[in-house]
């Protein structure tokens, strides 16, 4: 077994295998020693020596067993899942992969509104049933867009609206951090936001601020024909209000890549309406995610050996 600087361990995200992460941070550090590790056998055999670790999630025994460990590079944005008191007691920094999923995240959301400002579910409807029949559609210039989150999605997010003529409203929960959107407001104006909405676009973490922040009352708020994309989590959304809302028609549609609960059962009323469109939590899905993490990851490293600022640090 070598001893390596940078050990991955043998978690793969979105069904890419761990070997393509390797291949990317040997790409971008040629002269370090990157290993896999295989199987539980080797994580315990390695870890003690590497640097750096990364990963979506460390156990207390594994990191116990850390002897040299200066980070631990989670490939997830959130790390609410680690150890996070016990990695700051042992002097490890940690890292999230923020960032990584601007572009495909953001890509999905421009879809999604497409979509359904084109009707483009009723097309597939009719088309399976050979039906050749005009229908009324939509366009997104000129309409207002609201995005709750200003992390990386949520920027990447206006910046890809940008070409289609649309006004932009933030909402965040330090508006006066600002925005690139023509507006920024903060929670405690939502409503006024939600009144002037078209499409309404989720990309905030899930907080005791965000948790069914859209509720009935928002639901009574939003337009009748707003369309609504959830890509933050599923429990932003009173999913028992958004059902009543689609029952009500007092919702235009619904684009959901994440729900609450999640899996959504097989018989859940969601799955039944044609203005809902589900995705099963992969509109991070991209073959490039390596790609983006190795970039920050590998910068990381590089920053380690000459004391400079570590990016993504969460610890």
């Amino acid at each position: 077994m070598s001893e390596p600087d940078v050990l991955l361990l043998r978690q793969k995200i979105h069904g890419i295998s761990v070997d393509d992460y390797a291949e990317a941070m040997r790409e971008r550090l040629p002269d370090a020693d990157i290993a896999v590790a295989e199987t539980p056998e080797q994580e315990r055999e390695l870890i003690p020596h590497a640097r750096v670790v990364a990963g979506f999630n460390i156990d207390p025994e594994m990191l116990e067993r850390a002897e040299n460990l200066e980070l631990f590079a989670c490939s997830f944005a959130g790390t609410g899942h680690l150890p996070m008191e016990a990695l700051e007691e042992a002097g490890v920094a940690v890292t999230n992969a923020s960032g990584v999923h601007g572009p495909n995240i953001s890509e999905y959301v421009l879809g999604a509104l497409l979509s359904m400002a084109r009707d483009f579910p009723r097309a597939a409807r009719n088309q399976r049933n050979h039906v050749w029949q005009s229908f009324g559609t939509d366009e997104l210039q000129g309409s207002t867009v609201t995005i709750v989150g200003m992390g990386a999605i949520g920027q990447a997010t206006v910046e890809r609206l940008d070409a289609f003529g649309v006004d932009t409203i933030g909402v965040r929960y330090s508006p006066e951090k600002g925005g690139p959107t023509d507006e920024v407001l903060g929670f405690e104006d939502i409503h006024d936001a939600l009144a002037r909405t078209d499409s309404l676009v989720l990309a905030c973490p899930l907080t005791d601020a965000t948790e069914q922040l859209i509720d009935s009352e928002a639901f009574k708020t939003l337009s009748p024909d707003a369309t609504l994309v959830n890509i933050a989590r599923g429990g932003v959304v009173d999913t028992d209000a958004l059902v009543a809302a689609l029952r009500s028609n007092d919702i235009g549609a619904a684009f959901l890549d994440v729900t609450d609960p999640e899996p959504l059962p097989a018989d859940h009323p969601l799955w039944a309406f044609d203005n809902v469109r589900i995705t099963p939590h992969n509109a991070g899905h991209t073959p490039k995610y390596f790609d983006r993490l190795s970039d920050i990851v590998a910068a990381n490293y590089e920053a380690l050996k000459t004391g400079g600022d570590i990016e993504n640090r969460v610890v």
